[in-house]
């Protein structure tokens, strides 16, 4: 148990020091190009279709409808109902076609 404790506050720590790295690096600089800030906010982006990505192609059909059908509701409504969405589709799809 006390493994899973400190396996949880050192996963916290490296999370914590990443993220404040970041913005202790680029605080230094004053201003920053703004072909940098461009790519700062391509990067949710891009590690969100690199954890969504195997999904839609290596599972099943449920999961790739699923997912298609909460990147549309992304296109209209907020993350929540996104995220909505896409499980309340899952958990449906996986009922009927399983």
């Amino acid at each position: 148990m006390h493994d899973i404790i400190a396996l949880i506050l050192a996963c916290a720590a490296a999370t914590y020091l990443t993220r404040i790295g970041g913005h202790v690096i680029l605080s230094r600089f004053g201003s920053t190009h703004y072909r940098i800030e461009a790519a700062l906010v391509a990067v949710p982006t891009a590690v969100l279709t690199a954890l969504v990505a195997p999904s839609l192609l290596t599972n099943g059909p449920a999961e790739a409808l699923a997912i298609l059908l909460a990147g549309a509701v992304a296109l209209r409504a907020s993350l929540m109902m996104s995220v909505a969405a896409g499980l309340i589709s899952l958990m449906a799809l996986r009922f009927i076609l399983v």
